[in-house]
């Protein structure tokens, strides 16, 4: 059954919606002029292409072609059907939308399967948090997080709950409330004993850190063993909801503080994270229990630039920390590194030496990503051998020579040289050697284009024919101003040449007899097909002047007139180059006379 959400409240939806609010949720936007740009999310990318108009209400990706308005685009980043996507921006704007229950599945296209996974995951996960805040069984579980410096403010925010050291606990519990186990175990809840087609709970005895997915549903858990055992932390497995390379830890409440101070911070542990919010740090994440990965990083850097790694001061700790540096720079980030000292990991150093300590002597102190290279490279040599400060000088030099900014590369030159008494000028003509030879790998140019990710971003297309930009900007025109519409509409009505450019006019001229004034984002939101909307969402960014002359306008119309008279010109030209192959030198004649009096009627 389909349900159709009244004009009179989308219209309310609209007015109280401003779509730079809305993508900002999502993307790290930047003003330039009137508009502003980011990384586009529906495609990979280190470089902006995607704009957002706030005069229109409209944005557009100049690299994939995505575009549309406010509706569209919750509806492209979430997945959900138009009603969803307006009740999402509804309850932004404090706009009341009632629609019916049975309309959450079928609207959004969701499986039952999928909403029965999600709902016992939900299920499961406030009784977790239940048992472990107000029960007996719940109390050394209690006793052993609150011993950690956990507050109850701190288990609520984060919803951390407490499995039973039970077999069945959760089997029980859900079966009884309609859940299939097949399904259940294909959620990662359960785990099927080998060839007897029992099942029995997958946490057990374990402290319970929910995991959510960006928007906010539990999908997966992690359970940290109560007391000793192994392992000491257990995963939900990868599920249909749960791909652990493509979720963050704490995204969906640490982004509008990433947001808002424009910064994140990376944390190896979930304990690391919720000690830093108590800390007063509510802008960390933290990966899956495994290395950062090239999705997770383009997420990042979809909200944000500047990212502030902050794992273990172990030395796996340090190496993964040089590896998700070089990911996320990859992708276009500006890294810092916090050291920890003394091995210690985040949580241990805030329960220690308290917040003020972290914040100040942790983050506050963190390295540019280039000293903390400078340490890494130092690790393992003994630079009291002369050999090895003379390698360890070349390695210096080879990272200096792929820094982009001078002022850098002089920096840490004359930091070599005042710490090994090395002659200045001496370091920098071998740190030019080393260049040389770096431009000359066949592989150099492509490495380094991404340590430039402020590079602005160059759209280069084939010159489109004139009739071509004559439609363009015909149709740009046209959604600007009622008047220009009309004028098309009685001169050249179904005289566009390219079948999507006839199409939208076509919507065009109706809409705007249903009595609409010019409105983009309310025309695209009119739109049935998918492919007219992006087009329509270029359109809307060309740059315009503010009032289209007469001239101007008729020129556009004759180019688009003048098109199909250009290619029979271009045919009876063939057709004389025959007759006169032919030794028809009279009909040669003829379709010539023809062909001069084609070519006056273009120029009149």
């Amino acid at each position: 059954m389909n349900y159709r959400i009244p004009e009179q409240t989308i219209d309310q939806i609209r007015q109280s919606t401003d779509i730079v609010d809305v993508i900002s949720e999502y993307v790290q936007l930047k003003k330039q002029g009137r508009n502003y740009f980011g990384l586009c999310p529906f495609h990979g990318e280190s470089t902006p292409s995607f704009s957002v108009s706030p005069d229109k209400q409209i944005y557009h990706c100049f690299g994939c072609g995505a575009g549309g308005n406010a509706f569209n685009f919750v509806m492209e980043i979430e997945g959900v059907s138009f009603v969803e996507a307006a009740q999402k921006l509804a309850k932004s704007s404090n706009v009341e939308v009632e629609v019916p229950e049975f309309t959450a599945t079928e609207q959004s296209g969701q499986s039952k399967e999928t909403k029965w996974m999600m709902d016992a995951h939900l299920l499961l996960h406030k009784f977790y948090h239940h048992l472990l805040l107000n029960t007996k069984e719940g109390q050394e579980a209690y006793d052993y997080v609150t011993g950690r410096g956990f507050t109850d403010e701190t288990l609520k925010k984060f919803g951390v709950g407490y499995a039973l050291n039970s077999w069945d606990f959760a089997l029980k519990f859900l079966t009884k409330r309609g859940y299939n186990q097949q399904l259940l175990e294909k959620a990662g809840l359960l785990i099927e004993k080998e060839h007897t087609a029992e099942y029995f709970d997958r946490f057990r005895n374990r402290i319970m850190f929910p995991i959510h997915d960006h928007k906010g549903n539990v999908i997966a858990f992690s359970g940290r063993v109560l007391g000793e055992g192994e392992p000491k932390y257990l995963n939900s497995p990868e599920t249909p909801l749960f791909n652990k390379s493509k979720i963050l830890y704490n995204f969906h409440q640490a982004r509008p503080h990433i947001r808002k101070q424009e910064q994140v911070i990376l944390f190896e542990g979930f304990a690391d994270v919720i000690a830093a919010d108590g800390a007063g740090l509510p802008n960390g994440i933290a990966t899956m229990g495994t290395s950062l990965t090239e999705d997770q990083a383009r997420i990042i850097r979809r909200h944000v630039e500047h990212v502030t790694i902050c794992y273990d001061g172990d030395n796996a700790g340090i190496e993964a920390a040089y590896r998700a540096a070089n990911i996320l720079i990859q992708q276009g980030c500006y890294v810092r590194i916090a050291m920890m000292p003394d091995k210690m990991d985040p949580d241990d150093y805030i329960r220690s030496k308290g917040s003020d300590s972290f914040k100040q002597d942790v983050i506050g102190a963190s390295l540019t990503f280039m000293a903390f290279k400078l340490r890494y490279l130092r690790k393992g040599r003994n630079m009291k051998d002369e050999g090895e400060r003379m390698r360890y000088v070349e390695d210096v030099l080879k990272e200096i020579s792929m820094l982009t900014k001078a002022v850098e590369r002089d920096h840490y030159l004359r930091q070599l040289a005042d710490e090994f008494s090395i002659s200045l000028d001496a370091l920098k003509q071998q740190q030019f050697q080393v260049y040389k030879s770096l431009l000359q790998k066949k592989d150099y140019n492509e490495q380094n284009r991404i340590n430039i990710p402020n590079k602005p971003k160059i759209f280069t297309q084939a010159l489109k024919p004139a009739y071509l930009n004559a439609e363009r900007y015909l149709l740009a025109h046209m959604l600007k101003d009622r008047a220009v519409s009309e004028k098309v509409q009685a001169s050249i009505e179904g005289a566009f040449i390219i079948e999507e450019h006839r199409a939208i006019a076509t919507y065009l001229y109706a809409f705007y007899e249903e009595g609409y004034e010019p409105n983009i984002s309310i025309f695209m939101e009119r739109i049935p097909e998918q492919a007219l909307k992006k087009i329509i969402s270029e359109l809307g960014m060309l740059t315009l002047e503010d009032e289209l002359s007469d001239a101007v306008l008729h020129d556009y119309m004759k180019q688009v007139f003048n098109y199909p008279k250009l290619l029979t010109i271009k045919e009876k030209e063939q057709d004389k180059k025959q007759a006169e192959a032919q030794n028809d030198y009279l009909g040669a004649a003829q379709i010539a006379m023809e062909i001069i009096q084609m070519k006056k009627e273009l120029k009149q």
